[in-house]
């Protein structure tokens, strides 16, 4: 079955040249546009696809606001994903911490498009986490006031979420802990409800913001699958 996308981009030329990347691909299906971040609320809303590619700097509704009212508004709501100019800029950061599964690069060559789509759709890997870590490395402070799901982790938990954060998938993690895809999988979902986080993303971004994770400390190779656009 084809996944299906909705374009937002107050630039024409970005939303065509988008649309052209993505219609190209036989798994998957541009089901509108969006030129602004209102619109963008709207259109998720009527069309209801399984992913959003999301310009972070837009007038009237940023990127960021509109994708903090997508994900509270829809009972089932789509993968975000930033499309952005810089990869450091703080609205990434912000749209991250408000839910978005990831971002990419508007540089970013069609192939990774496409994968960084099936990335997010299958939900089990970490969309670049070399980016995420020097993004929390530059904004999240060293410790987040009123944390309390640290000592709500067992052991096993704390583990699967260091090796979430070296962007290893369920099975990869499953094989370094010597476990099943599923346990692993479960474990996730246990963390995940604990931390009060949306996914993978926002679980590292908080486990960065609390001190759990030091950004800058033991920093893991990237794997080829993972590597920046």
């Amino acid at each position: 079955m084809s996944t299906t996308v909705l374009i937002v981009d107050d630039e024409q030329l970005i939303r065509a040249g988008l649309h052209a990347i993505i219609d190209a691909e036989p798994d998957l299906t541009v089901v509108g546009e969006a030129a602004d971040g209102a619109a963008a609320i709207t259109e998720a809303a009527r069309l209801r696809p399984e992913v959003v590619l999301m310009d972070v700097r837009m007038p009237m509704v940023d990127g960021i606001e509109a994708t903090r009212r997508i994900l509270e508004r829809l009972a089932e709501p789509p993968k975000i994903l930033v499309v952005t100019t810089f990869e450091n800029d703080d609205y990434v950061y912000d749209a991250l911490r408000a839910g978005a599964s990831g971002f990419l690069l508007k540089r970013a060559r069609p192939e990774e498009i496409v994968q960084a789509i099936q990335m997010v759709v299958h939900g089990d890997t970490l969309l670049f986490p070399a980016a995420i870590r020097a993004l929390a490395a530059q904004h999240a402070p060293a410790a987040r006031a009123g944390v309390r799901w640290h000592a709500q982790l067992t052991e096993r938990e704390g583990g699967v979420l260091r090796l979430m954060a070296k962007g290893l998938s369920n099975a990869e993690i499953g094989e370094e802990l010597f476990v099943s895809p599923q346990t692993v999988k479960t474990h996730v979902g246990n963390l995940l409800a604990k931390m009060q986080a949306r996914d993978r993303t926002q679980a590292v971004i908080f486990a960065y913001e609390s001190g759990f994770l030091i950004p800058n400390q033991n920093q893991p190779p990237e794997t080829g699958s993972q590597r920046r656009p």
